[in-house]
């Protein structure tokens, strides 16, 4: 069986790169390649990739609404996120959007191999960093804890900043701010930005009292 592959980077290098590690791996054949993740969308629609190599910060169209397109198009793709990044707003929106694995750039050309024979083969592959982060995310979910970047946009949010604002300040994207917000108004039990300030500032998470 011939792996059909796309690499999708933002990096001509990098992509010219990858294309010539797996010229000569056998097995493995590349399908295309794309620049960001609305180019991606559109050569996978072209091609019909089983694995896509998908880096995550890009222009126009970054790789984490990338996958959760590319997955709602055609489920039967698998997603390797490759990428430089491995903090809780690049590991987190990419496995929720799908990814199969998460994988960094300075894997060795033996560790992209095996992740991506297990991509093939549906297994999740993680990055040690990327697995340290989603544990501590389960322990801190188990006990109700927030991280440290929800209890930020909860304070901004206190402020009365929007998800948009929110996301200038912290330099990450809207769609990670209402990933976190999600994430804090599960933990703290509520439904909506409002019980979750009143409830943040009941639990003593948030201090100055609601009407600073």
């Amino acid at each position: 069986m011939t792996v059909r592959l796309l690499i999708v980077d933002d990096h001509a290098i990098v992509r010219d790169g990858l294309r010539g590690l797996f010229t000569g791996a056998d097995g493995y054949l590349v399908v295309g390649e794309a620049g960001d993740g609305e180019e991606a969308i559109a050569v996978a629609r072209r091609t019909r990739p089983d694995v896509v190599l998908m880096d995550l910060r890009m222009p126009r169209l970054g790789g984490a609404e990338a996958i959760r397109r590319l997955r709602r198009e055609a489920p039967d793709i698998r997603v390797l996120v490759l990428t430089t990044y491995d903090t809780d707003e690049d590991v987190l929106p990419a496995i929720e959007a799908g990814a199969t694995g998460y994988l960094l750039k300075d894997a060795s050309r033996p560790e992209l191999l095996r992740a991506l024979e297990a991509t093939v083969r549906g297994r999740a592959v993680l990055a040690p960093a990327a697995a340290e982060l989603l544990m501590s995310r389960v322990r801190a979910a188990a006990d109700g804890a927030l991280s440290r970047r929800e209890l930020e946009v909860l304070t901004l949010t206190a402020r009365g900043a929007t998800n948009r604002e929110t996301a200038a300040e912290l330099f990450i994207t809207v769609a990670t701010v209402k990933t976190h917000l999600q994430h804090i108004y599960a933990k703290l039990g509520v439904t909506d930005r409002t019980e979750a300030v009143a409830v943040a500032y009941e639990r003593g998470l948030l201090r100055g009292g609601q009407d600073r």
